[in-house]
């Protein structure tokens, strides 16, 4: 499978998206999130959430770059956008193979720090609230989990 495509008309059909997602989802998961300032990063990490059982309001890391969130199993959910060099103090590697699952937005930004596999979400502003969310599965885990999400 080389990736599943998903055209939304609204912030809630992004979320839901990320909502059945997160039915799938095993403590180690590791998903990028890549898309343009507005592309509804934030929207969609907090479909995942909600599919998590998350009660707390989710909002962009930007500032604190890792925020870690309590649901059925631990939701981190990291903004390496102004992570340069020196990344690898932040410990990336005991979250991503932690007991929780990994969000990671700007994730090129760490490339050489990510783990092998990985699920990569790119969302695309098609105008005013239409989004293309495309899944882009990298390995075997990713690419069963992709097809199941379709089912």
């Amino acid at each position: 499978m080389h990736s599943l495509t998903f055209s939304t008309k609204s912030a809630e059909q992004t979320q839901a998206i990320a909502e059945r997602l997160a039915q799938l989802l095993q403590p180690g998961d590791v998903l990028l999130l890549e898309g343009d300032l507005g592309a509804g990063k934030t929207t969609f990490t907090k479909g995942l959430a909600k599919g998590l059982g998350v009660r707390r309001t989710v909002n962009s890391p930007t500032f604190t770059i890792i925020k870690e969130y309590m649901g059925r199993m631990p939701l981190y959910h990291m903004d390496v956008y102004r992570v340069q060099d020196g990344g690898e103090d932040l410990g990336f590697d005991e979250y991503f193979y932690g007991e929780g699952v990994c969000v990671v937005e700007w994730a090129h930004l760490i490339e050489e720090q990510l783990p092998a596999e990985y699920l990569k979400v790119v969302l695309l502003h098609k105008g005013n609230d239409e989004r293309q969310v495309e899944l882009k599965p990298v390995g075997s885990r990713y690419e069963l989990m992709s097809k199941e999400l379709v089912k």
